[in-house]
């Protein structure tokens, strides 16, 4: 191809064409610029698809081109028929005719000057009949070349009669341009033959300017007939039919319905099919309607339509209806359980069954009836144990199976764990225990045996795992306690209440016996007291000393043996401790001692008036303390 692109450039004042003709296949695309049948086409009675094989050849009848035939790379004005099409630097790729292996395809290297370059007549048709002509067309230049300006393929069809003297019909391709990568388009033309005529002359005109490109590859030329467009229909407006086994058989009636697009009359003879290839004609029936026997299996109908009766037949005059297609489908077989399933509980399991292809699968919570639980799969996820039901549905005509298949899911319990808080001694060690036996275990500490010694405090973890591998977790919380410390006991009045200098799981007691959660102790009478805090988990215990004061808010000096003196309960436990009692301006009226009566409320053995009077305490330790009290008389 570089050769000639040099001698295009070599000779500009010549028209030049380089029209490049070969049948390959890549993509497809449909181009209907010339006009296809709109109706029902028969079978192909014309079809130039140009054999098979690695070697080129045969060369084309005499009269068909003339063009110059080569076994090899075709130059200008000379043409090859080959299964490779990477010539010069056009497009390599296969036929376009489905399914071959090394086919061949038809290639020209145009002349420079326009003009037809192919013909063919074809033989054998019927005289007043429509027809189809189409062809596919390749542009192998590819879209890079000629500095990305390649001149488009452009290609004029045309059908003479036999006397190549009356056209029968004609039309232009228009500009077919370069590709990146190689594209098959089809065109086509339908035509009439004329009365007697029964052959016509198909005639390629290539259209293109001379110059760089004008590349083309054509592929598979057929004619068949062309007639109106028939579909048909059964007496419910169906164009098939699709049933369950068990609805047949099946009664209809038939009516092929023709669209007088082409015909004007219509002459017909009915055909059917178990295969969708081989058809043969039913003996009489040749009117519009059919009426089958009662349909039992699966079978396909057609009608062969001709505009007359005579042309019915002859296969290269008709035209073949749409197919009306009768499907019975076989009732599915139930499902095929995989097994029933164990597992652990609120665990989801999977249960499943098996069809052929073609049938899905529903399940269900009941053999019959029910809720569905699962659609359009063989399979089922749950947690939930029970029985479930698997029902077969054809794809075709959703025909069910006669029964469900039931799978079962059961469930084993698992181990049954308490979780814990619990308590230890700082500086100390604990034995954790799962408190399951039989099961195997799996610390978080990493360790596997049913119980661990640990010495810090946190959260533990241990997942035991029976036989049947079910697993629970159990979760330990650990809390250190540490040994109390007593920061100070505060006394108010009978009341005292036990104050720690840390925090812990602590117990409180005043007897060393019966101990308490509360740190406070009320109507506590006078007296020396000891205060105990034990950590719970005998942590340790710590223990102070106390006195409880009994401090008299009054008293009655009438000499009636009731309430006679003030004194303080409780003082003798401070041997050295001394009360001082004063009058509402500060005057010193007594002073008393542990051990001592008390005031009996006189001074210089005067009656003191009935009065607050004032006091103060002093422990002898470092604690004064300081208050008032009323007399009474």
């Amino acid at each position: 191809m570089v050769l000639s692109y040099i001698r295009k450039m070599e000779l500009p004042q010549y028209k030049v064409v380089i029209l490049s003709l070969a049948f390959c296949i890549t993509a497809y695309s449909i181009q209907a610029q010339l006009g296809f049948c709109n109706g029902n086409s028969g079978d192909s009675i014309f079809n130039e698809a140009f054999g098979t094989g690695t070697a080129n050849g045969p060369e084309l009848p005499a009269g068909t081109t003339g063009y110059t035939y080569v076994n090899g790379t075709p130059d200008d004005g000379e043409y090859t028929v080959s299964s490779f099409t990477g010539y010069f630097d056009w497009h390599n790729t296969q036929d376009h005719t489905p399914n071959d292996t090394n086919g061949k395809c038809l290639i020209f290297n145009a002349d420079f000057v326009a003009g037809e370059f192919f013909r063919r007549t074809v033989t054998g048709l019927c005289e007043n009949t429509s027809y189809e002509f189409s062809s596919w067309l390749l542009n192998l230049l590819p879209a890079n070349s000629c500095d990305a300006n390649g001149i488009p393929v452009n290609v004029r069809f045309q059908i003479w009669d036999n006397t190549d003297t009356n056209l029968l019909a004609t039309g232009d391709t228009g500009d077919i341009f370069s590709r990146t990568s190689p594209v098959w388009e089809q065109y086509g033309l339908v035509f009439q033959t004329l009365p007697g005529q029964t052959s016509v002359i198909l005639k390629m005109i290539n259209n293109g300017n001379g110059g760089c490109g004008n590349d083309l590859a054509i592929d598979d030329i057929i004619f068949r007939t062309c007639g109106d467009f028939i579909t048909i229909e059964d007496d419910l407006a169906n164009t098939s039919i699709t049933a369950c086994e068990e609805d047949i058989p099946i009664t209809t009636q038939l009516t092929a319905i023709p669209d007088f697009s082409i015909y004007n009359s219509h002459a017909y003879q009915w055909q059917q099919s178990i295969d969708g290839v081989n058809w043969i004609d039913i003996s009489g029936e040749t009117n519009q309607t059919y009426t089958p026997p009662a349909i039992i299996t699966s079978v396909m109908y057609r009608v062969k339509v001709a505009e007359d009766i005579i042309n019915l037949a002859n296969p290269l005059c008709i035209a073949l209806s749409e197919v009306f297609d009768i499907k019975v489908v076989l009732q599915p077989n139930e499902p095929l359980s995989m097994g029933n399933v164990s597992g652990c509980r609120n665990v989801e399991q999977i249960i499943s069954v098996s069809v052929p292809d073609g049938i899905i699968v529903n399940w269900y919570d009941s053999d019959s009836g029910g809720t569905i639980v699962q659609s359009n799969s063989t399979s089922y996820q749950t947690s939930i144990p029970g029985t479930y039901y698997a029902e077969a549905i054809s794809v075709l005509g959703d025909c069910v199976s006669s029964s469900r298949t039931a799978v079962s899911i059961s469930v084993f319990e698992p181990p049954i764990v308490e979780d814990q808080e619990l308590l230890f001694c700082s500086e100390t060690q604990i034995i954790l225990e799962a408190g399951i036996s039989n099961v195997t275990y799996a610390w978080s500490t990493g360790e596997t045996t049913s119980e661990i010694t640990v010495d810090n405090p946190g959260e533990y973890t241990v997942q035991v795992t029976d036989a049947n591998g079910c697993s629970s977790i159990k979760e330990i919380t650990l809390i250190e306690n540490p040994i109390p410390v007593i920061a100070n006991i505060a006394i108010n009045e009978d009341t005292v209440t036990i104050i720690t200098a840390n925090t812990g799981n602590f117990e409180y007691s005043l007897d060393g016996i019966v101990y308490q959660d509360n740190a406070v102790f009320t109507n506590l009478e006078a007296g020396l007291y000891t205060g105990y805090v034990r950590a719970t988990g005998n942590c340790g215990i710590a223990t102070q000393e106390f006195i409880v004061l009994d401090i008299p808010k009054y008293f009655t000096p009438n000499q009636d043996g009731v309430h006679d003196f003030w004194n303080i309960g409780g003082i003798e436990n401070y041997p050295g401790a001394s009360v001082y009692i004063f009058d509402r301006v500060g005057k010193l009226l007594k002073q008393v001692v542990p051990n001592d009566e008390g005031w009996n409320g006189t001074y210089l053995g005067r009656l003191m008036p009935s009065s607050e009077y004032w006091f103060s305490i002093d422990l002898k330790n470092g604690t004064i303390m300081k208050g008032h009290f009323s007399l009474i008389r």
